[in-house]
């Protein structure tokens, strides 16, 4: 099934079933008037909106139209957001960007950041920053959102902790990002808000392109109207969601509703374009030795989608404009 989260004047949101055309949609407040309500208590919620996901197809239960503008993220705000960095195309790229050498262990152990995740942004909410000096970059990726996970789990065991998919803008401001890391602390000022697709849904949505819990399907991005990338989500990744919950249970159990990010979505084969603005950057230094692609500027648009083998959008897209900061 696919659901969703209406905009609301409560900051959760409400939770809406949405039809597989993304089309038409319903809201089941007999059930859970929120994802995160549903998360809490999903084995017994999720047959109940399984039912209500199979009327709404068969046109057997009122409904409204699906705007996907009207949208939050599917958790307008998660009491975790991970992100990993699973493609290891992509963290060489962007490691040799800002002369950086590689971790000694990066084929065996997933690198992992703690986002904020206080406020998430719905698919066509602004990028919003203070100024264009801080190198504003788009980062498609795949994401999960699990139920409880305890501390300890197994690769093996943490495939069932996965509920949900979908995909996510993880933002980056790149001029800030070297004098954070050199800190030895992490990120904080380069990594704004996130952005999340119209909707989340369960792995029997995705059929036969959820293998090896990976996600298989191209991930398209386009930047003010033209093709930037359609970097395949299964093909280089080096960790996959099983591996990447279970690193970030290590030492510590997971609640329901924590999401778990994949990292941008990145190929060796450099025909298949990019997924963020650094690693075409990156790409031009080696292949002419100068990056010519500058970051984005106030106007600009990206668009993030996934689409079937028949060009149906599984998630709906990511559309955002950047803005300045009033």
């Amino acid at each position: 099934m696919k659901l969703g989260t209406l905009k609301t004047k409560h900051r959760d949101g409400t939770l809406v079933v949405v039809d597989k055309q993304l089309s038409r949609c319903v809201m089941a407040p007999d059930i859970a008037l929120t994802l995160q309500a549903a998360l809490d208590d999903w084995q017994d919620i999720s047959p109940r909106l399984e039912a209500i996901y199979q009327a709404l197809n068969n046109g057997a239960c009122k409904s409204m139209p699906f705007e996907p503008g009207q949208m939050a993220a599917p958790l307008p705000r998660a009491y975790q957001w991970l992100d990993g960095s699973a493609y290891l195309s992509h963290v060489e790229r962007v490691r040799k960007a800002r002369g950086a050498t590689l971790p000694p262990d990066l084929l065996d152990d997933p690198l992992m950041y703690q986002g904020g995740s206080d406020i998430l942004l719905g698919p066509h909410e602004a990028i919003v920053a203070a100024s264009e000096e801080y190198g504003i970059d788009f980062e498609a990726e795949v994401a999960i959102i699990t139920n409880d996970v305890p501390m300890g789990v197994s690769a093996a065991d943490a495939a069932s902790h996965i509920q949900l998919v979908m995909l996510v803008n993880d933002v980056s401001l790149r001029h800030l990002i070297p004098g954070e890391l050199a800190k030895g602390f992490g990120f904080l000022h380069g990594k704004p808000a996130s952005a999340f697709s119209p909707v989340a849904v369960t792995l029997d949505e995705l059929a036969d392109d959820w293998q090896d819990n990976k996600l298989h399907r191209p991930l398209t991005v386009h930047w003010n109207g033209e093709l930037f990338g359609q970097a395949d989500a299964g093909t280089d990744m080096q960790f996959n969601f099983a591996r990447l919950i279970s690193h970030a249970a290590k030492t510590r159990c997971l609640g329901a509703g924590t999401i778990i990010g994949s990292g941008t979505v990145s190929n060796y084969d450099r025909t298949a374009g990019c997924s963020c603005i650094v690693e075409k950057r990156v790409v031009e230094i080696v292949e002419s030795g100068a990056a010519v692609t500058p970051f984005m500027r106030y106007g600009d648009r990206v668009r993030i989608e996934m689409l079937t083998p028949q060009g149906q959008s599984i998630f709906g897209a990511i559309e955002q404009v950047v803005k300045p900061w009033a």
